[in-house]
């Protein structure tokens, strides 16, 4: 008997196959292998009717028909097939695309969160059927985020004729957030502080206090514990803010003028709880912080961990640990860490909205450790912060003893405040405590000597630009978004050069900023993130079968977004729309956009003969001074909705479109996985030196720029060579 397995990723193809041993074929989707169609009204690809969604649905691209040829090969050859696509609605969602399309009747759906032999043949032996309503989900996001970003960008964003190319329902709502945390900054005033302190031959410093609070130990948390984003070190103490010099004056005159004092001498022992295990977001923030990785980073490295069998699924929001981990956590500290040991297993509470759909992030094994993990350097500092902050989520918690001391002189009172640790509890395997500071042992009454005097001028600082990471906090508390679109929206925004990054801050740019100042008079209502969250969870009742999700999309198009768009429509008919500095003229004028940086009219575009490759309409010539064209100029069509574009190839003179949207070669694959990821290599003519010549690459275009950079076979006299991975001698693979 024959059994086939269909998953996303090839990287997993060898673990599992190892783990089933013979009798199994696995073979991969390569993740999505149909979208819905670019056409209908608006290229949605699919129809708006009566409480009802017709969806028309085709393979990606080329390399989506190969895929599907390839796996309808392999059901042919099976006596029964599993689907164990990805553990979440994404995944649901491929599984049910894979059963239209290869025509399955009974597919058994199996799910794991992490690649180990005990698992995977769990879920083996406890199949279930598809999940229609996690199904519906994924088919309703599809569906609003295309009517969103299809409608809007055509309707809207293209109409303000100011170089934005998109929008999106959850992208345009992240720009906000960017761009009124911008405005902000502009619009701050700083203004002069003054910061005093006195030093005292005891050994200690203290601040001025012009009120203190009256419950005992309330201003002892001097030192607190760091989210998962906070840089290294720690913020500087200093007094309440004195607003006048001639103040400050006063205050260190008499400082330096009375005796001093000990009037309060506060203790307390406090414990402090350990932090949850990581969440997609956590995580996210944890490595920009420590590891400087930007969220598509640590998703990317998250990925090749997972499909090793090193850690389970890393998108989630469920802060739980599975029981037989927890247990297991407990045996390694007995033998490695006895006293770190709690009495009973430590369970952490979820983040409000979470959908909990399987396990926190965690290593599959907690007895491989960091240092005898096998994996790439990038893999191995990740692995160690998921390994350091699951063992530490079972630990005991840090116990402190806080101290407060309150001094005066004459009318004026200071504060000093000490933290030490007496056990160290989780804090060994994950610090986010301050170092220490500890005051002298004092008594009440006791006299002290001044030593130092002094006021800082210091001003106030406008709020900070947000990391990456601290981006990703930001839509998780706001509900924009689910676990598997942070990333991709930040690098979204980051492409379409809406935002930049300027001393590892996102800043928006003019044009960023030009579109989020258009959209909030357009499309008010749906860049708020409130808005947006109200989507989320709409989504999510459909996801646990409580709405439906065809009903509630045509209703939320008749009542909201179809009104919307055609509000937007007379606003751009009737008059311009003001956005920040600059402003969009309505399209309907000849005048071009004036953007903050330039007020010249743009040159004007002509018409040549050259068909459109998209929808056969003449292309029109549009000067250009950018320095990464071959010409002074490219193509553009401007049929409406289409917008493809040409660029000029000098070597092979001739228009070309853009390489990352030109459809591959079917003939071009060959039978060989890349040694990488485990896509097919493809075969890439070129000329060298006057002749013409074959070399096999990866045929995944993104990879190709990424972690398959180095996978490059040459022709030679046996086959295929590559300096990096030895010879492939298989003769057939030139045609």
């Amino acid at each position: 008997m024959v059994n086939l397995l269909l998953i996303e990723s090839p990287g997993k193809s060898k673990k599992l196959s190892q783990i089933l041993g013979s009798g199994w074929i696995v073979r991969a989707s390569m993740g999505h292998v149909r979208e819905l169609a670019n056409d209908g009204e608006d290229s949605l690809g699919f129809d708006l009717l009566d409480q009802r969604i017709e969806c028309r649905y085709e393979p990606r691209d080329a390399r989506g028909k190969k895929v599907l040829a390839d796996l309808r090969q392999a059901v042919k050859q099976a006596d029964a097939v599993y689907i164990a696509t990805d553990p979440d609605r994404e995944g649901e969602t491929i599984g049910w695309h894979l059963q239209q399309e290869l025509r399955l009747k009974n597919p058994h759906r199996v799910v794991y969160s992490e690649i180990t032999p005990q698992v995977v043949r769990a879920a083996i032996a406890h199949p279930r059927t598809l999940d229609q309503s996690l199904i519906a989900a994924g088919r309703a996001r599809d569906c609003l985020d295309k009517l969103v970003g299809y409608k809007g960008s055509k309707h809207v964003v293209w109409r303000l004729n100011i170089g934005a190319k998109s929008m999106g329902r959850v992208q345009s709502a992240t720009l906000h957030l960017l761009c009124t945390r911008e405005k902000e900054i502009q619009a701050f005033k700083s203004q002069d502080y003054w910061s005093i302190w006195v030093e005292y031959e005891q050994g200690f410093k203290a601040f001025y206090r012009a009120k203190l609070n009256a419950t005992p130990g309330t201003n002892s948390a001097a030192v607190t514990e760091q989210p998962d984003d906070a840089a290294e070190g720690k913020e500087s103490q200093e007094s309440d803010k004195v607003t006048h010099q001639a103040e400050a004056d006063r205050l260190v005159a008499i400082a330096r003028s009375t005796p001093h004092q000990v009037v309060t001498v506060e203790g307390k022992v406090a414990h402090q709880s350990p932090p949850p295990p990581f969440i997609t977001s956590s995580l996210q923030q944890a490595a920009g912080a420590k590891l400087r990785f930007s969220p598509d980073k640590t998703m990317k490295v998250a990925q090749a961990l997972y499909e090793a069998g090193h850690i389970t699924y890393m998108r989630t929001d469920s802060v739980t640990l599975a029981e037989p981990f927890c247990a297991a956590v407990r045996q390694y500290l007995e033998q490695h860490d006895p006293t770190n040991v709690p009495s009973k297993t430590t369970r952490h509470r979820a983040v409000k909205g979470a959908q909990e759909a399987h396990e926190a992030i965690r290593p599959t094994n907690v007895n491989q450790l960091p240092a005898q993990l096998q994996a790439s350097a990038d893999e191995t500092k990740l692995y160690e912060l998921i390994w350091n902050r699951a063992v530490a989520s079972q630990c005991c918690p840090v116990r402190l003893r806080k101290t407060r001391v309150v001094t005066q002189s004459g009318s004026v009172q200071w504060e000093a405040t000490g933290q030490v640790v007496e056990f160290p509890g989780y804090t060994r395997y994950w610090n986010n405590l301050s170092a220490d500071t500890q005051l002298p042992v004092l008594q009440h009454g006791q006299p002290l000597t001044l030593k130092q005097a002094d006021s800082e001028k210091k001003q106030t600082q406008p709020p900070p630009r947000y990391t990456e990471p601290k981006l990703v906090q930001l839509m998780e508390r706001k509900g924009i978004g689910r676990p598997s679109t942070y990333a991709p929206t930040i690098k979204t925004l980051k492409e379409r050069e809406y935002v930049q990054v300027e001393k590892g801050k996102l800043q928006p740019t003019s044009l960023g900023l030009a579109l989020d100042g258009a959209l909030e008079k357009l499309l008010p209502e749906l860049i708020q993130p409130e808005f947006t969250a109200q989507m989320e969870t709409a989504l999510d009742a459909i996801a646990q079968g409580k709405q439906d999700w065809q009903g509630y999309l045509t209703d939320w198009h008749r009542t909201y977004f179809a009104p919307a768009l055609e509000k937007a429509g007379q606003l751009l008919k009737s008059n311009a729309i003001q956005s920040g500095n600059s402003t969009v003229t309505r399209c309907d004028k000849p005048a071009a956009a004036r953007t903050p940086s330039s007020t010249q009219s743009k040159p004007q575009a002509t018409v040549t003969k050259t068909a459109c490759p998209k929808c056969g309409e003449a292309m029109s010539k549009v000067p250009s001074k950018s320095k990464k064209l071959k010409a002074n100029h490219f193509l553009k069509c401007g049929a409406a909705g289409c917008g493809a574009v040409m660029f000029w190839n000098p070597q092979g003179k001739r228009y070309e479109v853009p390489y990352a949207q030109r459809i591959p070669d079917p003939e071009a694959f060959t039978d060989v996985p890349c040694p990488v990821c485990g896509a097919l290599l493809e075969r890439y003519r070129y000329t060298k030196e006057g002749k013409e010549k074959v070399m096999l690459r990866c045929s995944l275009l993104e990879n190709r720029r990424g972690k398959c950079k180095e996978v490059a076979y040459f022709e030679g006299h046996d086959g295929f060579w590559s300096p990096k991975f030895g010879t492939l001698k298989i003769e057939s693979l030139v045609k």
